[in-house]
């Protein structure tokens, strides 16, 4: 089956995509049939982040091609023009914003959740540091008695 899909190239944070039409058995950056576009999600105000073939991208849908899911979108976007473009990159910018601040209020729950458990914790730590001297005090107060009852029975 004949697939359009993006093509990853670029470098390390620097995502750059090729729009191509390959055989879906392939990799994702592997061999393909032709390039017909691409897409870079990084570019610039004013740069151009978006070029596509549309008459090759019809062609190949009429010989039995599908699009990919994202490329669905970027084509159904692409019909909309400029501000089509600038929507998804907005839409996306908020869904990532919106990902972090779960992360985050994640990370504050557990966070609260372990000071709630510590908390319960010290209080029941001191009071049981207090038990062991309590019964350690007068442990202490029978053994120099005791030491001094065999000494008197000595003197005798």
């Amino acid at each position: 089956m004949v697939i359009i899909r993006l093509s990853r190239g670029g470098s390390k944070n620097r995502p750059y995509y090729n729009v191509v039409v390959a055989d879906s058995r392939k990799r994702r950056d592997g061999r393909f049939i032709e390039r017909v576009g691409f897409y870079n999600p990084m570019a610039r105000d004013g740069a151009e982040a978006l070029k596509l073939n549309l008459e090759r991208i019809t062609y190949w849908q009429g010989h039995g091609a599908q699009l990919s899911e994202t490329m669905s979108r970027i084509v159904k976007l692409n019909t909309k023009g400029p501000e089509g473009l600038a929507a998804m990159k907005k839409k996306d910018l908020q869904k990532s914003e919106a990902k972090k601040a779960k992360k985050s209020a994640e990370k504050a729950a557990v966070i609260a959740a372990a000071e709630a458990e510590a908390a319960p914790a010290a209080e029941a730590a001191p009071a049981a540091e207090a038990a062991p001297a309590a019964e350690a005090a007068p442990a202490a107060e029978a053994a120099p008695a005791a030491e001094a009852a065999p000494a008197a029975e000595a003197d005798k």
